[in-house]
């Protein structure tokens, strides 16, 4: 298999786990990630955005959409009265929690019939592409806190 088609067949691999994590906590998969996203910190709409790949109106309705469940909260940017930056609501930060919790174990599934070796050499090299195209920190490091 080439390098085209195995990342692109690992992109669905990773989808498919987004969606049946998002089905177990009542999530689509875009509400998901962006629960994921949100667990650092607040983001304004634009950084939102560029972040999840979505044009403005994507991206509102995407937020409204969660807001509505409680998961997600618009509130003042503190460095722009103009703008507003998009927040986990308590509620949002529990089911964020476990969301990511539940991704990151069936993603590690994935690669369980790897040797260590080559689970670290995968993770070396996706790491390359990742950093090489710019890609941003749309999820964070299972062990970070």
């Amino acid at each position: 298999m080439g390098v085209v088609t195995a990342l692109v067949r690992a992109s669905f691999l990773v989808n498919a786990v987004y969606a049946e994590s998002g089905r177990r906590f009542g999530l689509t998969p875009q509400q998901g990630q962006l629960l994921c996203v949100l667990m650092p910190q607040p983001y304004g709409m634009t950084e939102l955005g560029t972040m999840l790949g979505l044009a403005k109106s994507s991206l509102t309705g995407l937020v409204d959409r969660t807001a509505k469940h409680g998961l997600v909260r618009r509130e003042p940017d503190p460095q722009d009265r103009r703008a507003v930056r998009v927040a986990l609501t308590d509620e949002g930060a529990v089911l964020a929690e476990k969301f990511y919790a539940d991704t990151c174990r069936r993603i590690e599934l994935l690669s369980a019939g790897l040797a260590d070796d080559d689970r670290d050499k995968l993770a070396e090299l996706l790491g390359r592409v990742v950093v090489d195209n710019k890609v941003p920190v749309v999820f964070k490091e299972p062990d970070e806190s």
